[in-house]
C-alpha cells in the first residue's frame, strides 16, 4: 500500500499494512522548522504548500492536513506597512488592522475591535450570506479570497494527491457563532435565548456546508471539522446534544454524500460525548486527549467507536512529546499502536496540533514506531 490508501484503509475500518502515521501541526510548530518568514507563511498560498508538503517528506506522514484554504494571490496588495519589532515581524494592513508575526505561534492582532453585538442586536437577515473568513482564533481571522477558495488544495492535491492522503478543513457552526457573539456572551446566550441562537448556528451551518460539499469537488481525501470548544470545559452533553450536534450532522451527512470522509476535533474532555460525536455521521474523531490534557484513554475510545468510525490520536503533545524523553515517547506510541491495532481504523497522530517548541527529532520516533510495530 502506498499512503493514500493506508490512511484510506483506516478510514474505511478496514486492515492496512501498517497502522498510518499523519499529525496536525501548530502555526507554531511549522514556522520553526522551516525557513520562512511567518509574514510570507501566513499570507501566500505557495509558501504555505511547500511548508506542508516539506514538514510531510520531513515527518514520513502518510497525508496532509490543510488547516488554511482561500489565499489572496495579490496579498501584499493589502499591506501598506512591513517592519520588524523585538517581537517579529509586524505587518499593518489597508483595512486598520495591525499583526505582529513571532515565529513560535499565531500572529497576534493589535486594533481597536467594534464591540461585539448582543445576542437581540443580532438581525437573522443581517448575518454574512457567503463565509469569507476563518475564524481562527477569537480576533484572528483569515481571509477566503472568494476568486481562489481552494488554491492551496490545488497545488497539494496536484503534487502529493496520488500518494499521499490530503485533508481539508473547515470550522463547526459553533465557533462562528461564538466568534459573532464573543465566548462568554455567546455561552449565555444558549440560555437566554435557545431558539434564537440555533437559528444563528443553522445560518452559518448552511454556508459551512455548502463551502464543504464545494472543498469535496477538490479531489480531498477527507474534511476535518474544527470544534474545539465543544469539549465538556465548555459546555455538557445536553447542551453537546442541542447546539452542537445537530449542525455538525448536517454538515458531516452532506460531506458522507460526496463519498469524502469527514472527522470531528474537538480538544479536551470529551469522554462524555464520544457517542453523540459519532451519532452526528461523522466518519472519526481526532484529539481524544488523554490525561492530564483530557479524560480519553484510548483503548476505552476504541471500543466505543468500534464499527462505528475511525480514531485520529491521541499521543500527548506537551506532556510525551514536548516534556516526556525519547524513551517516554517510544513506549507511549508503542502502546496506542499496539490498542489501534487491535479493534482497527486507527490513525497514529498528535491528539491535539504538535507544539510550537517541540523538538523535530521527537516527532520522528513516532514515525519509527509505526515502522517497527504498526
Amino acid at each position: 500500500m502506498n499512503s493514500k490508501e493506508r490512511v484510506k484503509a483506516a478510514m474505511d475500518l478496514k486492515t492496512p499494512d501498517r497502522v498510518p502515521l499523519m499529525c496536525q501541526m501548530s502555526i507554531g510548530h511549522m514556522l520553526q522548522q522551516l525557513p520562512v518568514s511567518p509574514v510570507e507563511f501566513w499570507f501566500d498560498g505557495d509558501t504555505f504548500a511547500e511548508g506542508l508538503l516539506s514538514l510531510r517528506e520531513i515527518y514520513g506522514f502518510d497525508g496532509i492536513l490543510i488547516s488554511l484554504h482561500g489565499h489572496d494571490p495579490n496579498w501584499r496588495n493589502q499591506i501598506v506597512e512591513r517592519g520588524n519589532s523585538e517581537d517579529g515581524e509586524v505587518v499593518r494592513l489597508k483595512d486598520g488592522t495591525t499583526m505582529i508575526f513571532g515565529n513560535d505561534d499565531l500572529p497576534q492582532v493589535d486594533m481597536q475591535e467594534a464591540p461585539k453585538p448582543g445576542l437581540a442586536e443580532i438581525n437573522l437577515e443581517d448575518l454574512p450570506k457567503s463565509l469569507d473568513y476563518i475564524p481562527v482564533s477569537q480576533g484572528l481571522h483569515f481571509r477566503i479570497d472568494p476568486r481562489n477558495k481552494f488554491g492551496v488544495i490545488d497545488t497539494i492535491v496536484k503534487r502529493a494527491g496520488k500518494e499521499y492522503s490530503i485533508h481539508g478543513e473547515i470550522t463547526s457552526p459553533f465557533d462562528y457563532f461564538l466568534d459573532l457573539l464573543g465566548h462568554q456572551d455567546g455561552l449565555m446566550a444558549l440560555i437566554d435565548d435557545r431558539e434564537k441562537s440555533k437559528k444563528i448556528l443553522a445560518h452559518f451551518a448552511g454556508l459551512i456546508e455548502d463551502l464543504a460539499v464545494e472543498m469535496c469537488d477538490t479531489g480531498i481525501d477527507a474534511i476535518k471539522v474544527s470544534s474545539p470548544f465543544a469539549g465538556s470545559g465548555f459546555i455538557s452533553p445536553a447542551f453537546y446534544r442541542e447546539f452542537v450536534a445537530p449542525f455538525e450532522a448536517r454538515i458531516s451527512h452532506s460531506i458522507r454524500k460526496k463519498g469524502v470522509h469527514v472527522y470531528l476535533h474537538t480538544c479536551g474532555a470529551v469522554r462524555d460525548r464520544l457517542e453523540l460525536m459519532f451519532d452526528t455521521g461523522a466518519s472519526g474523531i481526532e484529539c481524544l486527549d488523554p490525561p492530564p490534557l483530557g479524560n480519553v484513554e484510548l483503548e476505552e475510545a476504541m471500543k466505543i467507536a468500534s464499527k462505528k468510525g475511525f480514531i485520529k490520536g491521541n499521543v500527548d503533545s506537551v506532556n510525551t512529546l514536548l516534556l516526556g524523553t525519547d524513551g517516554d515517547i517510544t513506549s507511549d506510541a508503542k502502546d496506542r499502536i499496539e490498542i489501534g491495532k487491535k479493534v482497527g481504523g486507527f490513525i497514529l497522530s498528535t491528539a491535539c496540533s504538535i507544539a510550537p517548541r517541540v523538538k523535530r527529532e521527537k516527532i520522528l520516533l513516532l514515525k519509527e514506531a509505526v515502522e517497527r510495530w504498526g
